[in-house]
């Protein structure tokens, strides 16, 4: 199946010069959705994974879908002020300002390996921020894996050594 097909591209957003690539449409499709979910269940049926993590909010989707064919718990990611216990956070540079992204300090045991799992790696601020959080957790990341890669923004590579995936590449930004 080629999901690119089922991604949708919607010119100038957030701002002018973005192709912003929106997955909600292959979301929609309940036999392209499910292909996403059990490829990546099936890529990491094998891996040493304790639990799956997944960003704020696109990688709740994916990754909780993943989690449970895996039969693995579910860590959720997220924006400042969306989780009520005690959290760990981590402030990173966007392409356009800066943000922040926390976990609750009890979702990561030390030594956990943990697969990291979002929609889409851009610039790679974001992921390189939940993989920090991880590892200030004492986890490891196995691997960080997205269903879309923008190549040319180069973010997979600001997760280097961290190994990272990605089904499909678009270039531009």
């Amino acid at each position: 199946m080629d999901i690119k097909d089922k991604i949708r591209t919607i010119p100038h957003f957030p701002k002018q010069g973005i192709m912003f690539r929106d997955i909600t449409t292959l979301l929609k499709d309940p036999e392209c959705f499910h292909h996403v979910v059990l490829h990546l269940a099936e890529r990491y049926s094998k891996m040493d994974v304790d639990v799956v993590a997944g960003i704020e909010s696109r990688g709740f989707i994916l990754g909780g879908a993943v989690a449970v064919l895996l039969k693995k718990g579910f860590v959720p990611i997220r924006k400042k002020g969306k989780l009520p216990g005690k959290v760990v956070r981590h402030e990173y540079v966007l392409e356009y300002g800066t943000d922040v992204i926390e976990v609750h300090e009890d979702a990561i045991e030390k030594g956990d390996r943990v697969l990291l799992i979002d929609d889409l790696v851009a610039t790679g601020g974001t992921a390189a921020a939940a993989i920090k959080l991880i590892e200030q957790l004492g986890g490891t990341v196995v691997e960080a894996a997205f269903v879309i890669d923008l190549p040319d923004l180069k973010g997979r590579e600001k997760l280097f050594p961290t190994p990272s995936y990605a089904m499909v590449a678009f270039g531009g930004h």
